[in-house]
């Protein structure tokens, strides 16, 4: 089988994020960055349907030239090799377009991604790269399978999960629980250093990346007020103090 699975790079979850004093973004210095955690099961998902059905995966990245860390990482799992796309920041339409502008040359019967990226939070590239392939999509799986020339897939639904089938070639965006990623071992490492990664542009790709939405504006949440300490020695007298305290000034009862 040809499989695809498309990974961002990220800021760490746990990375202390800073706005910029413009709000044009965020300060990027100091930040670690990582592969998209729900890609991560994507990646996983895409290696699993190999190791069962024999072919190879590709794994397709946009970004930076840092992105390409995240790549690597996607190889050193096990993934056959990796094309990057050269495009510093892009919305999720022209991410899309981009991706798909890549995966059209490697004619794949299933496309990995994550149900969405921890940055922007949009959840909208997995569709669109399904609309513009002009393949069915299946989002939010946390169950996969290939029977024969069709896929099926166990999505979450208020109360119950729902099974969908789909022809292939399609997309599917995974969920959390779909499985438990795999870490990359010490001999996957040093062969993902070996392993080809084709590097396009956009103009490579016919691309425009004139974006067709913009972040006007970032903004940090407020600072939390600090927390208050009720001093004494009667527990008694410090619940009464807590239960007043909770009614007149938080109102929560």
């Amino acid at each position: 089988m040809n499989i695809v699975a498309c990974v961002k790079q990220v800021p760490d979850t746990e990375a202390f994020i800073k706005v910029k004093p413009d709000g044009s973004g965020i300060e990027e210095g100091n930040i670690k960055w990582v592969m998209n955690p729900y890609d991560e099961y994507g990646v996983e998902e895409a290696l699993k349907l190999k190791e069962a059905k024999g072919g190879e995966v590709t794994v397709v990245s946009l970004g930076p030239a840092r992105a390409m860390e995240t790549i690597r990482t996607a190889l050193a799992m096990g993934a056959e090799k990796g094309v990057h796309i050269t495009i510093d920041e892009a919305d999720a339409y022209n991410t899309a377009a981009a991706l798909a502008a890549a995966i059209k040359e490697i004619n794949p019967d299933v496309i990995f991604c994550g149900q969405r990226a921890i940055d922007d939070d949009s959840g909208q590239v997995g569709s669109v790269l399904a609309d513009l392939l002009g393949m069915p999509q299946i989002t939010i799986v946390t169950g996969f399978e290939v029977d024969g020339d069709k896929v099926k897939a166990v999505k979450p639904i208020e109360g119950a999960q729902l099974v969908v089938e789909s022809a292939m070639p399609c997309v599917v965006t995974a969920q959390k629980g779909l499985n438990e990623p795999r870490y990359a071992s010490l001999p996957g490492i040093m062969k993902a250093k070996k392993k080809p990664v084709d590097v396009k542009d956009a103009a490579a790709l016919g691309l425009s990346v004139e974006p067709k939405a913009k972040i006007v504006r970032m903004t940090p949440p407020p600072e939390r007020a600090p927390g208050k300490i009720i001093e004494g020695d009667d527990p008694a007298a410090k619940a009464s103090e807590l239960v007043k305290l909770l009614r007149e000034e938080a109102k929560v009862i």
